[in-house]
């Protein structure tokens, strides 16, 4: 495998002498997020395998071209998972792509996001230099915490070449519960949960539905249950795996779907179009016609940002824009990573 590296290194290398831009891929299945990219490809999905499993002592370390899939079914042999629940969007995709991305699935609020289970990872910046950050231990603190800021950098600051993450057991109790309430009576339902000690590890609001998934001791599920009330799903597994991969029949369709974050409290938001909503209602999907002007105003105004998820319009910014002071500092790190400006350029912002 260190001939890939090498090989990798000398790709960027001589990328960076001819001011070539790269297009980092893995497996492609969230090439659609973000700003289109642009450039040469340049493949690591050959660099895959898994290096080194301690379920001992809850840590996995892979390489970036390693499947979802076989890391999960690894870890599921011996009773654990990753805790941030990642979307896949497709049967191709990598670790390396879920960690650049940065993107998490139904657990989130409740059990962190993916850059809360990083622990370390090596890369090779915009000069081909073999970088390590971090390390394999969940108490880490010399130096900055470059591991996490590169998670949801799409590609930007550098080819992510291996990745330690925290393992989580995996609950030995869970059900998913379902009642018919309105948007408005759900969140506010959802925020009522989030101040009581209920083993929540899932909520979701759909077509006039909520549903909620509870997961832990058998018996601290089957008391939330009973307080809880409402329908048993039979299907839930399938249900949270389609709404974390966006094959939920909402997500169908050709109108742009937007990913807006806001105060979980925040009341519903005057756009058109059906919404879902997740993460005890900070996070709402939305399909909407509505111009990205009347999106981020509606979005700012309630303490939010919206991000263009699945594109209608490719001239559309996907990410919303950051204040001056912020995209400064966002210059100074790409300029620090990848001086030549050559790897996923435009992939976030139009200028990085």
């Amino acid at each position: 495998m260190s001939d890939l590296v090498n090989q990798f290194a000398e790709t960027i290398r001589a990328a960076a002498d001819a001011k070539r831009p790269l297009c980092i891929r893995g497996g492609g299945s969230k090439s659609f997020y973000g700003n289109p990219p642009s450039g040469e490809d340049l493949d690591v999905t050959g660099y895959s395998g898994i290096i080194n499993y301690e379920p001992t002592e809850l840590v996995i370390t892979a390489r970036a071209g390693t499947p979802l899939t076989e890391i999960e079914s690894t870890m599921r042999d011996q009773h654990q998972m990753l805790g941030f629940e990642p979307p896949h969007f497709g049967g191709d995709a990598t670790l390396g792509g879920c960690i650049a991305a940065g993107l998490s699935g139904p657990r989130r609020p409740y059990a962190g996001s993916v850059r809360d289970f990083v622990l370390g990872l090596r890369m090779l910046d915009g000069r081909g230099t073999d970088l390590t950050f971090g390390g394999q231990v969940m108490k880490n603190v010399a130096g900055y915490d470059v591991s996490r800021l590169v998670t949801g950098s799409l590609g930007t600051l550098g080819v992510i070449l291996e990745i330690s993450l925290k393992a989580l057991p995996l609950p030995p109790a869970e059900l998913t519960l379902s009642c018919e309430l309105s948007r408005s009576e759900a969140i506010t339902q959802m925020n009522t949960w989030a101040g009581q000690p209920l083993p929540i590890t899932g909520t979701c609001h759909v077509q006039k539905r909520l549903f909620v998934r509870l997961a832990g001791a058998e018996p601290a599920v089957r008391v939330a249950a009973k307080k809880i009330g409402g329908e048993t799903v039979e299907n839930a597994a399938e249900f949270w795996r389609n709404v974390r991969d966006q094959q939920d029949v909402f997500f169908t369709g050709l109108r742009p779907t937007w990913r807006i974050s806001l105060p979980s409290t925040a009341p519903e938001l005057d756009l058109t179009g059906p919404q879902l909503v997740e993460w005890g209602g900070a996070l709402r999907w939305l399909k909407s016609d509505d111009d990205a002007a009347t999106v981020r105003k509606a979005a700012r105004k309630a303490d939010g940002h919206a991000t263009l998820f699945r594109r209608g319009n490719p001239d559309i910014v996907a990410f919303h824009p950051l204040p001056e002071g912020l995209m400064r500092l966002h210059r100074r790190v790409k300029q620090a990573m990848d001086p030549a400006g050559i790897l996923n350029p435009g992939r976030m912002y139009p200028d990085l």
